[in-house]
């Protein structure tokens, strides 16, 4: 009697992180940030509320703040100033390290799709010893389709709900993490698949999903 072959391994996923409060908390570098903004143009920015509204460009914050005219002068200078007070105040999320390596003991590959200044956002993961296999930064909600699809992720892991529509737009699973300044109910109404309690829990729901996944003898079978 032929034995039956060998049940193939379930394929390798790329997994999309979102950056900030999804892999960082950066509210403490962005709040020092706006702080030392504030201070170098003489404009009130109220650093706590800003921090409560993390996830869009920021662009979108700034116009709180500045006419409209001079944001983008003022982008830059923030973008300037960020590396030498923003990198090393923020802590890695609980749960970020372990869950990039999920990724790769699947045999996966972890990417970074962010709405960050992409210069900054590497920083911010070599500081951290957080190693993506790739980092696409200046992309938000549905603009992160783009990326995903280019590398090739079943998986989004975002903390906004800005990060559902973009896996959305790619097709790909929305994983998510209340963890930023959307909560869970928020997230399951945006349409989110998977709503987790925080990074911790990815690992184990990682495993559960690739076991879940049919094998491509299954597909052919049922074909």
């Amino acid at each position: 009697m032929t034995p039956a072959p060998a049940a193939s391994p379930p394929p390798a996923p790329t997994v999309g992180f979102d950056l900030d409060m999804t892999l960082i908390d950066s509210r403490p570098g962005i709040h020092a940030c706006y702080r030392a903004l504030a201070e170098r143009t003489g404009v009130f920015i109220d650093a706590d509320l800003a921090i409560t509204r993390l996830g869009p460009p920021l662009v979108e914050e700034l116009v709180n703040w500045f006419p409209a005219e001079r944001v983008p002068a003022m982008a830059d200078l923030y973008r300037e100033m960020y590396p030498g007070i923003a990198i090393t105040a923020t802590p890695a999320m609980p749960g970020a390290h372990d869950a990039v390596a999920a990724v790769r003991a699947a045999g996966g590959r972890a990417i970074v799709v962010t709405a960050k200044y992409e210069p900054n956002a590497k920083l911010h993961l070599a500081h951290l010893g957080i190693e993506p296999d790739a980092v696409v930064g200046d992309l938000w909600a549905e603009a992160k389709a783009a990326a995903l699809r280019e590398h090739g992720a079943t998986v989004y892991v975002g903390d906004h709900v800005g990060d559902v529509r973009g896996a959305r737009a790619a097709r790909a699973l929305s994983v998510t993490v209340p963890t930023g300044p959307c909560d869970a109910r928020e997230l399951r109404e945006a349409g989110a698949d998977v709503v987790l309690d925080g990074l911790g829990a990815f690992p184990g729901w990682l495993s559960d999903y690739l076991a879940a996944v049919p094998d491509a003898d299954d597909e052919t079978a049922r074909a």
